[in-house]
């Protein structure tokens, strides 16, 4: 019998992957983990500080997060995580192959910029939007869904792509 997936609901900061990612969990019955909530404490402080992630940063919440997503193999689960590299994502992808699936959350730097000057209580700081859009190595075998629509017809268009992007 086929495992249920693993699904990586990646893009960069303020493009709508916890928001998403929980709204799809729920249709799909999985259980969501927001990447944000693993980063340990430095890079918190660090992205407060308005200062990037350095791959170096990044490489032991990657692992984290990797580890998370095999320990939910069985019942599978959606993570919210930025992925931003083709590296990370290969890095996220050890040892799950067949199982992890990428949707990327693809918007404008004006769109999420937008966003993140309306958020609230979050610690990335709307100036390192930039560098994220940099470090951005566009996704070739993740589904691309555009997040100008509302998050509930988002999730309806993956939802809606999800069997056709990976039968």
């Amino acid at each position: 019998m086929k495992k249920p997936p693993i699904i990586f609901v990646m893009g960069v900061s303020g493009s709508g992957k916890s928001t998403i990612g929980k709204l799809l969990a729920k249709k799909l019955e999985l259980s969501f983990f927001d990447g944000d909530d693993y980063h340990p404490e430095e890079n918190v402080e660090k992205m407060a500080k308005e200062h990037p992630l350095n791959d170096e940063d990044r490489k032991g919440w990657l692992v984290k997060l990797n580890d998370l997503a095999k320990e939910n193999q069985e019942q599978g689960a959606i993570i919210a995580c930025s992925a931003l590299k083709h590296t990370y994502r290969k890095l996220l992808r050890d040892g799950l192959e067949d199982q992890l699936k990428f949707i990327f959350l693809n918007g404008s730097f004006e769109l999420v910029s937008k966003r993140l000057q309306q958020r609230k209580g979050h610690f990335m700081p709307p100036k390192l939007l930039r560098s994220q859009f940099e470090a951005l190595e566009i996704p070739t075998s993740a589904l691309s869904v555009n997040i100008e629509d509302s998050p509930k017809i988002i999730v309806e268009n993956i939802i809606e792509k999800l069997d056709d992007h990976w039968a």
